[in-house]
């Protein structure tokens, strides 16, 4: 078993920035693709980004690209979102989850293997 805890969230105005942590107890995390979702108050949740298990290979959502970076430091069992220029659109639970090995692992799957518990980011206009 894997648990994930992400960290990092938090108020920021429009045009700033945030870094997400999603930190991996308790398995394998070197093992998996890992990746960030998002849902805000009364949408589905939405996909951010994913990296693959060695941090080479990294996929984005549309919201997310050119603005959003996902790496890991599989020695710190550790995977990241970096997310620059934020908006109030971004204003969401983010999620981290693990699944799979491959960036194709991870988005083709129907349910994802593990998941955390979330981090609050609020971006005021």
């Amino acid at each position: 078993q894997v648990q994930l805890v992400e960290s990092g969230g938090g108020l920021v105005q429009a045009g700033g920035s945030l870094r997400l942590s999603c930190a991996a107890s308790g398995g394998s995390f070197r093992n998996y693709a890992v990746g960030w979702f998002r849902q805000a108050p009364g949408k589905e949740r939405e996909f951010v980004a994913v990296v693959n298990w060695s941090g080479t290979s990294t996929y984005y959502g549309d919201s997310a690209k050119g603005r959003f970076t996902i790496d890991r430091d599989n020695a710190k069992n550790t995977a990241y979102l970096q997310m620059n220029n934020l908006k109030p659109e971004d204003t969401a639970v983010y999620y981290c989850a693990a699944h799979g090995s491959s960036t194709t692992d991870f988005i083709g799957a129907p349910s994802l293997t593990f998941w955390g518990q979330g981090t609050q980011v609020t971006v005021s206009s």
